[in-house]
């Protein structure tokens, strides 16, 4: 299979896109809040764990060619250098 190049921002659409129409109504769960969800933008797969390094690993190795995508559950952004993550309630 060719692989279709895509920008950052297009791997960040469609992964907003799909957290926002599937996984946020599956993983938005209080004891999610704060971990990060790992996705797979061509499969829709998604992982969930503290760092998302262990669910990078595991999507990796389904997909060893994958697109992936991090979103930190419940939060504006996935990681602060000196600045504030907001949390955003839905």
């Amino acid at each position: 299979m060719q692989a279709i190049l895509l920008s950052r921002e297009e791997v960040a659409l469609r992964a907003k896109h799909l957290y926002e129409s599937v996984i946020r109504e599956q993983v938005e769960v209080e004891e999610n809040i704060g971990k990060m969800v790992i996705i797979d933008i061509e499969t829709g797969d998604y992982e969930v764990d503290k760092t998302g390094l262990q669910a990078s690993r595991n999507l990796s190795k389904k997909h060893p060619n994958a697109r992936l995508f991090g979103i930190r559950i419940g939060y504006n952004v996935a990681v602060s250098f000196g600045g504030v993550m907001e949390r955003v309630y839905k």
